[in-house]
């Protein structure tokens, strides 16, 4: 009987990793565990789906992210919801209003459904991209949302900038550059930001794996959004061995601007710590991209949509990006795909 391990290793043939040449696998991956994270523009999205899907998403990361709705669909907003306009910053308590409304019309689920997710948010103490404020009305907004206090981890002493934090490589600390990942260390332990948003999310967690026994796929994303909406043709997946009899939760991790791997190659979606920790943990991590566009107007540096360029429907399960993720998340919860089991 041929091994998971191999049997992963046909799969990656199967799917082609270099070209995405086949559509995204089904894994009969448990609905009822879903989470995302996102770092910048990733972030703000992972807010934007946390809210949209509350009935289904359990938990969130936040790093350098601002409130839900927070530009209005107004990209001459987006200085606020950054943070960079001196006196003044975003209003969670408008932003908890506008989803109010969105969900009063079925837009969004419920905002009940937030009493019982985990929230953690992250805001290094050097970021000049998104600054602290911004992050602040963050919290706010997840507070006036319901969220008990247990529930929602605030991190903002680290002196680290706009980046991923991950122990195995990347930017000094206080660095804001590309690739967006950086290390830092607090009482000279490293910080391992996709741990620390797991655990929350999902409580103690396994060692993490050494060495990986699953296989990250490659996979044609052009199928559920196209790059009319910024959307890359390919993007990613990693499914340990584990995960492919069914029964893995679903974790999405979005990337920020200028970070998709048109920009920085595998850096986000390979190298980060996230893989390790669902290889011994039971996760699948998808990896969803969007690029560059000089056709999407106010798109050029390859961000999610936090401030209305697909349409003024963006941050509501109507929003084009949304509904990609979406349908990319009920693929992986579908039964076992026959690629697949035929591989076992």
């Amino acid at each position: 009987m041929m091994t998971l391990r191999s049997s992963l290793a046909l799969l990656s043939l199967a799917f082609g990793c270099a070209q995405a040449a086949s559509s995204l696998p089904g894994f009969a991956a448990d609905p009822s565990g879903t989470s995302v994270s996102g770092l910048s523009s990733g972030a703000f999205m992972a807010v934007q789906y946390q809210v949209a899907y509350s009935s289904e998403v359990v938990g969130s990361g936040i790093v350098a992210g601002g409130p839900y709705y927070c530009a209005a669909g107004l990209i001459m907003n987006a200085g606020i919801c950054m943070g960079s306009v001196p006196l003044v910053a975003p209003n969670p308590y408008l932003m908890v209003g506008a989803a109010q409304s969105y969900a009063g019309l079925n837009l969004i689920d419920p905002l009940s459904n937030l009493a019982k997710d985990r929230i953690y948010v992250f805001s290094g103490t050097k970021d000049t991209v998104v600054y602290q404020k911004a992050v602040d009305a963050t919290v706010g907004f997840f507070k006036e949302a319901g969220v008990p206090a247990a529930n929602l981890q605030y991190v903002n002493s680290l002196p680290a900038g706009h980046a991923l934090i991950i122990p195995s490589f990347g930017n000094p600390c206080p660095d804001n550059k590309s690739p967006y990942i950086s290390h830092c260390a607090i009482s000279t332990k490293d910080y391992d930001q996709p741990a620390e948003i797991l655990t929350h999310i999902y409580g103690p967690l396994n060692p993490r794996a050494v060495t990986r026994s699953g296989q990250l796929i490659s996979f044609k994303q052009s199928e559920f959004g196209t790059s009319a909406i910024s959307m890359a043709d390919e993007a990613y997946v990693y499914v340990p061995a584990s995960c492919q009899q069914g029964g893995c939760k679903v974790h999405v991790a979005f990337h920020g601007c200028k970070q998709s791997a048109e920009s920085v190659k595998d850096d986000f979606y390979n190298k980060s710590s996230y893989n390790d920790w669902a290889d011994s943990n039971h996760l699948i991590v998808l990896y969803p991209q969007v690029n560059k566009s000089p056709v999407v107007p106010f798109n050029p540096e390859g961000c999610w949509d936090w401030f209305g360029y697909t349409g003024a429907l963006y941050a509501t399960k109507s929003g084009p990006q949304i509904q990609a993720i979406h349908a990319m998340v009920q693929r992986l919860t579908s039964p076992v795909s026959a690629q697949v089991a035929s591989a076992q």
